[in-house]
């Protein structure tokens, strides 16, 4: 939902940041600024230790204290520990007093230990470098002045050195209670991706050079390389050495506000708090990385089948008839729907867990929900944090009741949203979980939706400071936007917690921390600053939400939460914000789709058709095109712009039939990815170097993306083109919507497609077995046609093999695994080899899906000897007779070799159809045939 006019120009923030900042002035750098001075010359090691676990223990000691952002901390602890065979991590903390960290109760990890040495000692170490061993990664030290440097075991390769020399644009290790500093040096051809979230213009890697701020604001993501809705402090280095890549990870566990100043050569943290708590992951490959990353952080949530349904919303379905006129135009237009929304438009007063009585009336919403529940469709509802101040709403009175609100001074920190006034929950406070569980199951009892999607909760705040209700007008007025602020407020600088002396660029203007949010000096529970825990306010409320979704029905959770930090993919999937409908709005989608990936978040998806006013017919036919393949595929809208649901033109609907006409057969794909990315951390959507991390080509590539290892997505993302130019690495590549269709390469190569308006181009790599059914308007009835598996060889090769899995259960239930009865896992194989074809199955668990009765109906082969004819068909060892309904069918494929090879010569290959199969999926079968 808009949470204030967006930032099309940064003029309008910052007549609002003059405004509020009333002459304050910036004491730092912008990231554009020239090199500042040196701060001190950071720390020495004084001593250093093994625990009875294998770690490093070790006392840092301050060599040059300096007042630069406010006093250093004499002491520091260190502690290293190879927490796993590819894990590492390097924790540096105050040694005297206990600081901050991202609460181990919300991120469960291991607890360093306290140092029992006495402080102040001074250790004789004549010890000027050492080195601690672990499987995959090396710990090696400086003692005086303490630098560290991590590197891969099997080359020696160096991944992190924080060594500063009197010429590098960056500090010695800087540890202050208000400003931390440390870097690395990086090789200048290694290629980064990750710290986020931003909407980056250059494409996934990042850029040198661009700003890189951490801290979770409600600014549109029309804004370019600014801090947006989340804060994940994790890259990912990606390496490549005569032809063989590398890739590892770094994250700064640390939920505080930070710059990252990346400049090629050298990456930079400057953080405002907190401690340095970094974990390096080995890799080598970038899905053992997110593999890796995942086991730490937590795996993803697994999703509902429904959930990769098309869904559709909008601000400003103003009453009931609306939304069914909506469902029922879909149905008309033969596009397909699972999930229908609503934004506030069905709250009383925009008050979270209520009903309009006169736009939503209960009694008529149950009858449109038992409608649409009963042919499997679904509903979820937007609920934002702030609660309205309300004494008849009973909400905010049994909140007040369990004290489960932010605090200001005693008092619950008062704010302003939609409904007016309101209080923020605190999510760190178990009584507030508790609160928020039985609010959402009283709202569950009123009205049983599906699912919830939590906006606004960056936290985002239309005032800024200490404000008042104000006496004798109504606020807000009814009139007018609704986001401008109409309480009694003062600016808060009085605390370093609200003036702190380092300003990081938020919001691309360093305005400061407290703007548009709730005040930095207000207190959560046990006295934790909001200073501290800002930027973990969504990840907060999205496991309070999930804990409250789980214990309703015993049902598998589906929430959609706007703001996210390290760890929020196990609860939540995310959607990338206030967007407009533009076709720069349309490339930018893609990379920070593949961005989340990496973060862990991989239902991930932006709004369909921009949210903003308003795109054209074209914009919206091509974004149907890609979104369609988005993880998560929802149009929305803002309440100010046009209709622009699919169906309102009939080109755009052409268009979505195409397109989700394909995802629905593609869905039993989607959810075994779904599975996997539970299982080990996998993205959905990927970016092409996850398959083909050896070829450079592949680094910036941010017009495509893969699904899964194997579905490669090219969209056209320019006005008034016909064509697309698309990357293929070598191999053999097949068009999902014309198999027939074949691009051979030898090496990787951009080739022009054929892309008219209603067309997307998507194509299936060899050594691949696809699942497929046959579509539908509703997942649930697409998932009970029969299976269809494509099995694609490399073309025209005498041997090959094709590989694929697929994963059913009861896609309701909480968990998503095997073991239990309620769920079936089928490995795919194929051979092609002197002439003979053979697919066979290898089923783990059969019963849940023998009892599901699921058939596959047809195999189709791509890429075999068009010279030979498919003959000799058998089915689990026993020969096919005549007039059993099976057929075995051969057509033609054609294709044209890249220019470097032949002059171009057209090849062809056959693809060959059995039809006519009843195979039980939970099964083990086999089919063979000869091709002579």
């Amino acid at each position: 939902m808009l949470p204030s006019p967006p930032f099309s120009s940064r003029l309008l923030l910052l007549s609002l940041l003059l405004l509020f900042c009333n002459g304050v002035h910036s004491k730092s750098k912008s990231p554009s600024s020239p090199v500042s001075p040196k701060i001190g010359q950071g720390y020495r090691l004084i001593s250093v230790q093994q625990t009875p676990d294998g770690a490093l223990l070790g006392r840092l000691q301050v060599k040059q204290p300096n007042k630069i952002y406010g006093p250093d901390i004499p002491y520091l602890q260190l502690f290293v520990k190879h927490e796993t065979n590819d894990r590492l991590r390097v924790h540096i903390t105050d040694a005297e007093k206990q600081r901050w960290e991202v609460p181990y109760n919300l991120l469960p990890r291991e607890q360093p230990p306290v140092s029992k040495q006495t402080i102040g000692k001074s250790t004789e170490n004549s010890i000027t470098g050492s080195e601690y061993v672990g499987s995959k990664l090396i710990f090696s030290y400086k003692s005086d002045p303490f630098s560290f440097v991590v590197k891969r075991k099997s080359n020696g390769e160096t991944l992190f050195d924080s060594s500063c020399s009197e010429s590098d644009p960056y500090n010695s290790l800087v540890f202050k209670d208000q400003y931390l500093e440390i870097s690395t040096k990086l090789p200048e051809e290694a290629s980064l991706y990750g710290l986020g979230e931003n909407t980056q213009p250059h494409g996934i890697k990042l850029y040198p050079n661009e700003p890189y701020t951490l801290y979770t604001t409600d600014a549109s993501a029309i804004n370019l390389n600014m801090d947006l809705y989340g804060s994940h402090p994790v890259y990912m280095d990606l390496r490549n050495e005569g032809g063989k890549a590398s890739a590892h990870a770094v994250l700064l566990l640390n939920s505080n506000g930070m710059d990252v100043f990346y400049r090629g050569k050298s990456l930079t943290y400057k953080i405002i708090g907190g401690v340095l708590d970094f974990y390096f992951f080995s890799g080598p490959s970038p899905l053992d990385v997110v593999q890796q990353y995942t086991s730490l952080i937590g795996k993803p949530a697994p999703m509902p089948y429904w959930a990769f349904g098309f869904h559709q919303c909008r601000w400003g379905y103003h009453n009931l008839s609306v939304v069914e006129d909506v469902v029922e135009n879909y149905k008309k237009a033969k596009i397909p729907l699972d999930v229908i929304w609503n934004d506030d438009d069905h709250m009383d007063g925009h008050k979270d867990f209520t009903l309009n009585p006169v736009n939503y009336p209960r009694q008529k919403l149950l009858a449109f929900l038992d409608k649409i529940h009963s042919i499997g469709m679904k509903y979820i509802v937007i609920i934002d944090p702030g609660i309205a101040v309300n004494s008849s709403y009973g909400v905010h009175q049994r909140g007040m009741e369990k004290d489960v609100f932010i605090k200001y001074e005693g008092e619950p920190y008062l704010a302003q949203v939609w409904p007016g006034a309101v209080n923020f929950p605190d999510y760190l406070n178990p009584q507030t979980v508790s609160w928020w569980i039985d609010e959402v199951h009283r709202f569950h009892e009123l009205v049983p939706v599906d699912g919830l999607w939590i906006d606004m909760n960056e936290a985002s705040n239309f005032c800024s400071g200490l404000c008042k209700i104000p006496k004798g007008k109504k606020c807000p007025s009814g009139t007018g936007p609704g986001w401008i602020c109409c309480l009694d407020c003062k600016n808060i600088t009085k605390t370093r917690w609200d003036d702190p002396p380092y300003k990081i660029n938020a919001s691309g203007l360093q305005v400061p921390i407290g703007f548009k949010t709730i005040a930095t000096s207000a207190v959560h529970y046990n006295g934790v600053l909001e200073y501290d825990a800002h930027s973990l306010y969504g990840f907060s409320q999205s496991i309070a939400t999930h804990k409250a979704l789980l214990s309703l029905e015993g049902k598998r959770p589906f929430i959609l939460s706007r703001s996210t930090f390290v760890g929020s993919g196990k609860y939540a999937a995310h959607w990338t914000g206030d967007n407009k409908g533009t076709w720069n709005d349309l490339k930018y989608s893609i990379p920070t789709m593949l961005n989340f990936g990496i973060f862990g978040v991989p239902m991930v998806g932006s709004d369909i058709c921009g949210f903003y006013p308003a795109p054209t017919e074209e914009l919206c036919n091509r974004w149907i095109e890609l979104g369609a393949f988005y993880p998560f595929s929802r149009d929305h809208a803002n309440f100010y712009s046009p209709r622009q649901e699919l169906y309102q033109w009939e080109s755009v609907a052409k268009s979505a039939r195409n397109a989700l006409g394909m995802r629905y057969k593609l869905l039993p794909y989607l959810y075994t990815l779904n599975y996997e990315a539970h299982n080990t951390g996998a993205p959905i959507a990927r970016p092409l170097f996850f398959s083909f991390p050896d070829l450079k080509e592949c680094y910036n590539v941010s017009t495509q993306f893969l699904l899964g290892s194997s579905v490669l997505v090219s969209p056209v993302l320019d006005k008034a083109k016909t064509k697309v130019s698309a990357m293929f690495p070598p191999g053999t590549w097949y068009s999902l919507f014309d198999m027939r269709q074949t691009i051979v390469v030898k090496e990787v190569q951009s080739l022009s497609l054929p892309a008219p308006l209603h067309v997307i181009n998507v194509h299936l790599y060899q050594n691949t077995i696809l699942p497929m059914q046959q579509g539908g308007l509703i997942s649930k009835e697409a998932r009970k046609t029969p299976f269809t598996f494509i099995v694609a060889f490399p073309a025209d090769e005498s041997e090959g093999e094709a590989k694929g899995t697929l994963f059913l259960d009861d896609d309701e239930r909480p968990e998503i695994n095997l073991g239990d009865g309620l769920s079936t896992y089928i490995e795919l194989y194929a051979t092609v080899s002197n002439g003979s074809v053979k697919v066979w199955s290898a089923v783990q668990e059969s019963k849940f899906a023998l009892g599901k009765g699921w058939i596959v109906e047809k195999l189709i082969v791509l890429g075999l000897d068009a010279s030979k004819r498919a003959n000799s068909l058998e089915i689990n060892g026993e020969a096919v007779a005549e007039g059993s309904g099976i057929e075995l069918y051969a057509s033609e494929q054609s294709y044209q070799l890249d220019k470097l090879e032949d002059g171009g010569d057209k090849r062809k290959t056959a693809m060959v159809e059995v039809k006519g199969l009843s195979l039980a999926v939970g099964k083990n079968f086999e089919v063979s045939w000869k091709m002579g």
